[in-house]
């Protein structure tokens, strides 16, 4: 964690586009370090959220050239489990393209979620921007939480752990119904054609 200290914002930006070392770790020491006032927690909250939507986009990639078989044969090397890929399939399948933006709220699927978009071909510009617009709330708010805590940054990700998946379910729920009534209108402008 010095090395990436050392590397300034761009260490985080590393950290995160491989998550070597889970945000959820990384991010709340980040937040200490902006207590220390040692840097600028907009400044990081950048480089995290680029960092964040980095790396899905190699997940993104190796879903879209390389399918299923090679996620399943070579997605052990990028973290990511069976139990990851099968449990973002079902929820990919379920809710469709928003999941790009959806997903990074829920724990489970967070990381993994970027392999059936590829593998779907979504739009890369339309997940890119998914993406960044979930993560930037997402490392905000562990910075915020890391800032708070000060010297008990450790505890961050356990006080966090409680309110990401309300938020996320929340957020799927809103989604679900705006796509919903969406959809009920979209019928009844036909019937009415």
């Amino acid at each position: 964690m010095n090395f990436l200290k050392h590397l300034s914002y761009f260490g985080i930006v590393l950290a995160l586009c491989f998550e070597f070392v889970p945000a959820e770790l990384v991010l709340p020491l980040a937040g200490y370090w902006i207590y220390n006032g040692e840097f600028n927690i907009h400044l990081m909250a950048l480089a995290g959220t680029l960092g964040g939507t980095i790396g899905p986009m190699t997940l993104y990639a190796l879903g879209k050239y390389g399918g299923r078989p090679m996620v399943e044969k070579y997605g052990k090397f990028f973290l990511v489990n069976q139990k990851q890929i099968d449990a973002s399939d079902r929820f990919f399948n379920k809710y469709g393209a928003s999941v790009a933006l959806v997903a990074r709220f829920l724990p489970l699927v967070r990381t993994a979620i970027s392999i059936p978009c590829g593998i779907a071909k979504m739009n890369f510009v339309k997940f890119s921007i998914y993406t960044f617009l979930a993560m930037y709330p997402i490392t905000y708010l562990y910075l915020y939480v890391g800032y708070k805590l000060g010297p008990h940054w450790t505890q961050a990700g356990e006080l966090l752990n409680q309110y990401t998946k309300p938020i996320g379910v929340t957020v799927l729920v809103l989604i679900v119904g705006f796509i919903a009534i969406r959809v009920v209108k979209n019928k009844r402008n036909t019937e009415l054609s």
